[in-house]
């Protein structure tokens, strides 16, 4: 473990108290670990950073769970807070029992783990998700995600999500997509701080994979 991520762990032993399942868990153990909580696994997926429109993603997330049970059924998302882990105490208001499967590398930002987290599984994971290099196979975290879930919601999402999703869909768990941007002015500065071409969209790569099975 680097140096970084050791002093992001001290941090969040601190902040955390009891909530941390693993810090540097394998694909299976964090799988083994949310199944063995025995309730049904909705994964909610998409953008880490911030959407365009907050508000109406939460109002799609509020109808997605309404339909189901926290006596039955637990959330799961990646453990952060920014973008989509702005569903995290939109879940416990509603009582929900709430997991986080998240790459290692999230170490180096302590600060960015969500406080509404009941349960969080660190992957031992040298990227943060998606497929790994040329190849069609999962990296740890993605495969954590894919493998613990019974169901996969996706709002939104890049390319990560889109390999998550489609891997789930593979195995033939139900996939649902809700077409959502990602913050337009975060995108146009992430792209020109890294020289690249302006956006030629902001509905982001799993949009182009799912959004046309949801019309």
């Amino acid at each position: 473990m680097k140096l970084k991520q050791m002093y992001g762990r001290f941090i969040l032993q601190f902040r955390l108290n009891k909530k941390v399942a693993g810090w540097g868990m394998m694909a299976d153990e964090a799988t083994i670990y949310i199944k063995g909580l025995g309730k049904t696994v909705l994964t909610l997926f998409g953008y880490s950073s911030h959407y365009e429109d907050e508000k109406a993603m939460l109002e799609t997330s509020r109808s997605v769970l309404s339909q189901y049970s926290p006596e039955t059924t637990l959330i799961n998302i990646g453990a952060t807070r920014g973008g989509l882990g702005a569903i995290y105490p939109l879940a416990k208001s509603l009582k929900f029992t709430t997991t986080g499967i998240v790459s290692s590398l999230a170490l180096d930002y302590p600060g960015e783990i969500s406080a509404d987290v009941d349960r969080i599984c660190f992957i031992a994971d040298s990227q943060w998700g998606g497929n790994l290099p040329n190849s069609n196979t999962l990296s740890p975290t993605s495969q954590a995600m894919v493998d613990s879930s019974d169901v996969l919601v996706g709002i939104g999402g890049g390319e990560i999500v889109r390999d998550e999703m489609l891997a789930g869909q593979k195995l033939g768990k139900p996939t649902h997509f809700y077409p959502a941007d990602i913050n337009h002015a975060w995108l146009i500065k992430y792209c020109q701080r890294r020289s690249l071409p302006p956006p030629a969209s902001f509905k982001g790569a799993a949009h182009e994979a799912f959004a046309k099975d949801e019309n």
